[in-house]
């Protein structure tokens, strides 16, 4: 590891994810790191109020017989691990002593090498895992998407109450809908008019369009498509699998691992044609930027594509500052929030989404910074949704107090979970949407 030094005024670097080194399921070196820097959260506390796995801590420590990080078990070290959802807040937005810090906090992956200690203990549960192998199960619901979809609608009483007893997914938890086809399959019937007049003619994007827009949410990748041809933009459609993702949550690398040697090859080929990568949901630009180059470092082709990835918002910004958009963005008079997703926000590439619905001309444009709470699974699991529904019903209350007809989102599963609160009202309409359909809302292309 390299020598740290006083860097609260510095950018954040990150030391790689040694994952296949001995010390890094060493318990006896764990037990230590885990006590060091919880003993640094304790005594700053910053973080209180981003997830409940600070809270717990401090509670924890304050009400132990000492009032000492000495005096934690690992069953309290488990339960703290168990609320954090890998958001990547506290490192990206609050803490004061992450590298090159020489305190060296880095709390979510602190939290994801205690969870590979847990999945190497095999105290992990099964089912997480299960929904993590989200291209195996989308294959198995489009055998049949009306039964999937039946059977998961949380109206449905008597399958929901089932499934929640033999899973331990909540009953109450709104599940991602399957569609017949995949937006990759389909692309060929998408309408591709390129617009060559456009002043960003001769750009080509390979859309990747990630597990979810791909599954579950069309739509998506169909607006992202139509504002690029519009703006001159050849495009194509990629997916190789999913980004891995989900597998990170459960502290599975060498599944991270795979997918990013076998996505990153494709992709890699695309980029010797000539075409930027645009990834469509920021979980998965966050994964291809960021966290595959920290968990398999060596790989020239991960290396690669990291400086190629672009994020949608990302890239339509780039267009309007470079070559400029095509004209034609019609206004919004009811007014658009944008929910700045965590992690959008931890790709350090500062607020596109609003960067981007800024050019939307007469239209009122709010921000608001606060977690969603859903996690991944950890939305969906009765384990942790009692914590998930706390934090989406706050951050939904401040984008209610916006008083704008419009959420939008770069998290799919933030933005369905958001929506479930923001609508509890039945005399509330809110329409929840990716920050690229409206965008395709405003140049009528939808």
């Amino acid at each position: 590891m390299d020598i740290k030094k006083e860097g609260s005024l510095a950018a954040p670097t990150r030391d790689i994810v040694d994952w296949n080194s001995d010390e890094y399921l060493n318990e006896k070196a764990l037990d230590a790191e885990m006590r060091r820097q919880f003993e640094v959260c304790h005594s700053c506390r910053r973080c209180f109020n981003l997830c409940d796995s600070f809270p717990t801590l401090f509670d924890f420590i304050d009400d132990s017989p000492n009032e000492s990080v000495d005096d934690l078990t690992k069953k309290h070290f488990e339960d703290v691990t168990d609320k954090c959802t890998l958001c990547d807040m506290c490192f990206m937005t609050k803490c004061p002593y992450v590298p090159p810090h020489e305190f060296n906090i880095d709390f979510p992956h602190l939290m994801l090498r205690y969870r590979t200690y847990q999945e190497n203990q095999k105290k992990l549960s099964k089912v997480p895992k299960e929904l993590a192998k989200v291209d195996r199960n989308a294959s198995l619901a489009r055998l049949s998407p009306s039964i999937a979809n039946w059977s998961s609608d949380k109206k449905n009483k008597l399958t929901r109450s089932s499934l929640e007893l033999m899973t331990g997914i909540d009953k109450d938890a709104e599940l991602p809908k399957f569609e017949k086809k995949s937006f990759h399959d389909n692309f060929k019937n998408i309408s591709n008019k390129l617009n060559k007049n456009a002043p960003a003619y001769g750009r080509k994007v390979a859309i990747y369009s990630t597990c979810y827009v791909n599954h579950n949410n069309s739509k998506v990748g169909v607006a992202a498509n139509n504002v690029l041809n519009f703006n001159g933009v050849e495009t194509i459609s990629t997916y190789p699998g999913c980004c891995g993702m989900p597998h990170l949550e459960q502290a599975q690398h060498e599944k991270v691992k795979i997918q990013s040697e076998n996505i990153s090859e494709e992709l890699c080929k695309l980029i010797d044609q000539g075409y930027d990568i645009v990834t469509l949901t920021a979980s998965c630009g966050l994964m291809l930027k960021f966290e595959w180059p920290l968990i398999n470092p060596e790989n020239k082709n991960v290396k690669r594509l990291s400086k190629h990835v672009f994020d949608i918002d990302e890239y339509i910004v780039d267009i309007a500052k470079k070559e400029g958009l095509v004209d034609g963005l019609q206004s919004f008079d009811d007014g658009i929030t944008v929910h700045n997703a965590c992690h959008a926000r931890a790709q350090n590439m500062g607020n596109k989404a609003l960067e981007m619905l800024k050019k939307i001309p007469e239209t009122k444009v709010d921000v608001v910074e606060k977690c969603a709470g859903h996690g991944g699974t950890f939305g969906v699991m009765k384990k942790t949704r009692k914590s998930a529904i706390k934090y989406g019903r706050a951050t939904a209350r401040q984008i209610r107090n916006k008083k704008n007809k419009y959420m939008v989102s770069d998290c799919p599963l933030a933005c369905k979970h958001l929506n479930e609160f923001l609508n509890e009202d039945k005399d509330t309409k809110y329409i929840s949407m990716h920050p690229i359909e409206v965008i395709a809302k405003s140049y009528n292309l939808t």
